[in-house]
C-alpha cells in the first residue's frame, strides 16, 4: 500500500507589476493609508472646488446657504470679471513678473549651480552651505531692509522692485536641486568633450545643458508658480508705489477687488478663481516634470 504526498509549493515571489496601460488593482490591504490620502486630499482641493462653485453664485444665495450648490447657476460674475480691463492688466503684471523671474532663476540659478557642481575650489563646500542657508531667511526678516534698499536704489514701486529680490530669494531652492543634477553627470564625458576640442562652455552648452534638462524644467516650473502666486513682495514693492491699480499683479489685484466689490461675493470667488487656474493648470500639466526632477536630484 503506498501512499501518495502532495506538496503544496508557495511562491514567494512579489506580484509583478501591472503591464503598462492597465489599470492597477485597488489593494484593500491598507484602508488606514487611502483614508489619510481621501483626507489630505478633500482638505487641499476642498477650498479650491468652494471658491469655483461659489463664483457661479449671487451673493443673496451664498448668504441664505454658504455650503450648497449654485441655484440657480449664475455666469454675470464670471463675465464681469473677463470683460473688465483691469483684470487683463493684472494677469498681463503677473506675467511679466513671472516670466522674468522665471528666466532669472534659471539662468543665474544653473551658472552658480554650474561652479559649485563642476570647479574644485577652495570654499566650495562653504559657499553651497551659504546657499543652502537661505532657505532659513524668509520674506518676512528681510522685509524693512529690502524696503529701504529699494528705495535707496529707485526700484521702489517698480516691477525691478519685485524680479530681483524674487530671483534671489528663489536661488537657495534652485541651486539644491540644480548642483546634484550637475554632480551626476560623469566626469568622463568631460574629458571625452576635450579630447574633441571642446572648452568648458562648448560642454556646458552641448553636453551639460541638454542633460540637465529635468531638473531645469523643474526649478522653472517651481519659481514661475512662487512668483504668480506672490503676495508679500509685492505688497512691499509696489502697492506703496506710483503704479497705477490696473498693473498690479493678481495677487495684489484679488484684494483690491475685494476691498471694492466686498458686497458681491459671488464676483469676488469668481475673480479669485480665475486669478488661480492659470497656475493652478500650469502646475498640474508639469506635475511629472517635477517629480521626475526631484527625484533626479535626489539620486544625483
Amino acid at each position: 500500500m503506498s501512499t501518495t504526498a502532495t506538496a503544496t509549493i508557495v511562491d514567494e515571489r512579489p506580484p509583478e507589476p501591472a503591464p503598462p496601460g492597465q489599470a492597477r488593482v485597488f489593494d484593500w490591504g491598507q484602508p488606514f493609508v487611502y483614508l489619510v490620502a481621501l483626507v489630505v486630499a478633500a482638505v487641499a482641493v476642498g477650498p479650491v472646488v468652494y471658491v469655483f462653485l461659489g463664483g457661479f453664485r449671487s451673493t443673496v444665495d451664498l448668504n441664505a446657504n454658504p455650503a450648497g450648490l449654485p441655484d440657480p447657476w449664475v455666469f454675470d460674475n464670471w463675465a464681469a470679471v473677463l470683460t473688465a480691463p483691469r483684470f487683463w492688466g493684472n494677469v498681463a503684471a503677473s506675467l511679466i513678473l513671472a516670466t522674468a523671474t522665471t528666466v532669472g532663476v534659471v539662468v543665474a540659478g544653473l551658472m552658480a549651480a554650474f561652479v559649485i557642481a563642476r570647479y574644485n575650489f577652495r570654499g566650495r563646500q562653504a559657499l553651497y552651505t551659504l546657499f543652502t542657508a537661505g532657505l532659513m531667511f524668509p520674506l518676512t526678516v528681510a522685509a524693512l531692509p529690502l524696503t529701504l534698499l529699494l528705495r535707496t536704489l529707485g526700484l521702489h514701486g517698480t516691477y525691478l522692485g519685485v524680479i530681483i529680490p524674487g530671483i534671489a530669494f528663489a536661488l537657495p531652492t534652485t541651486i539644491i536641486i540644480l548642483v546634484p543634477f550637475l554632480r551626476a553627470i560623469p566626469d568622463e564625458l568631460e574629458e571625452a568633450a576635450r579630447i574633441d576640442g571642446a572648452t568648458r562652455i562648448g560642454f556646458f552648452w552641448r553636453i551639460l545643458l541638454p542633460l540637465s534638462k529635468p531638473g531645469l524644467v523643474t526649478v522653472g516650473i517651481l519659481a514661475f508658480v512662487a512668483s504668480w502666486n506672490g503676495y508679500l513682495l509685492p505688497l512691499l514693492v509696489i502697492s506703496t508705489g506710483s503704479l497705477p491699480q490696473e498693473w498690479w499683479p493678481l495677487p495684489l489685484g484679488v484684494t483690491q477687488f475685494s476691498s471694492q466689490y466686498s458686497q458681491n461675493t459671488g464676483a469676488v470667488l469668481a475673480y479669485t478663481s480665475l486669478a488661480m487656474i492659470p497656475a493652478l493648470v500650469f502646475f498640474l500639466l508639469a506635475e511629472k516634470r517635477i517629480v521626475g526632477g526631484l527625484t533626479g536630484a535626489v539620486k544625483g
